[in-house]
């Protein structure tokens, strides 16, 4: 038989039991002051990471303000007037920057100098025409006895303005095509460029140039002859060259 002697008492127990409890609260308690390797270099691995972004993001440069515009470059035609900017770097034969009235400013340029060209080369031939029938040369037949001032009415008499109108206007509807998909379709197109030079005169870039110049000033001078032309016929009521004694 065991002597009493021999079991714990209940104060040692209760000893030990709070013995143990202490040890466990101090052991916890140390726990708190060990670093936590993992997450540090973690934390080390994402600086490291994000530090090259940061170097490599490029400082901000202030734009610098644009200049100042300046002066408009004037016309060589009229020095005293500023040169329309529509016609500012138009690359024709015989630009000059010559448009007083503002043209340019309400029709698209392209179709201005279409215009031009096409009445240009008009007032040509009838500046020839015009000319060459009162001096004398006239085709057989009654209707062409007459002098050019009064052909007007006399073709109307016999229905030859109808017939011409009729022809103008297909020539006119076939070159309108053309002159549309200049302007609206960016074609490519020169203005008044029928591919028209059988003789090649327009054989290289060279001639071309002073060929197109050559046109482009004759054709003015044309309007011009051809306006006077008629002004003195009328006056007169004679024949070229206008002159009376």
């Amino acid at each position: 038989p065991s002597s009493p002697f021999d079991q714990p008492h209940p104060t040692d127990y209760l000893i030990s039991r709070m013995n143990k409890l202490v040890l466990a609260l101090c052991l916890g308690a140390a726990s708190a002051f060990v670093p936590a390797s993992r997450p540090a270099m973690r934390t080390v691995r994402f600086a490291e990471e994000a530090a090259p972004a940061e170097e490599a993001a490029p400082a901000e440069v202030e734009e610098a303000p644009p200049a100042p515009a300046g002066p408009p470059p004037m016309s060589e035609a009229l020095p005293f007037l500023p040169c329309p900017p529509a016609l500012v770097g138009y690359d024709v034969a015989g630009n000059h920057g010559f448009d007083p009235v503002g043209f340019t400013d309400w029709f698209p340029r392209d179709w201005l100098r279409e215009a031009e060209l096409k009445h240009g080369r008009i007032c040509q031939l009838a500046v020839v025409g015009f000319a060459a029938t009162d001096l004398g040369l006239k085709l057989p037949g009654e209707i062409h006895q007459v002098s050019s001032i009064n052909a007007h009415d006399v073709a109307l008499s016999y229905g030859s303005m109808q017939q011409l109108i009729i022809w103008l206007s297909v020539f006119e509807i076939v070159s309108a095509i053309g002159v549309n998909q200049m302007i609206n379709e960016n074609s490519g197109r020169k203005p008044g460029d029928f591919s028209l030079d059988p003789l090649q005169f327009c054989s290289n870039p060279e001639k071309r140039a002073r060929m197109e110049l050559s046109e482009i000033v004759h054709c003015r001078l044309a309007m011009f002859a051809f306006s006077g032309m008629v002004t003195q016929a009328v006056l007169t009521q004679g024949p070229y060259p206008y002159m009376t004694f």
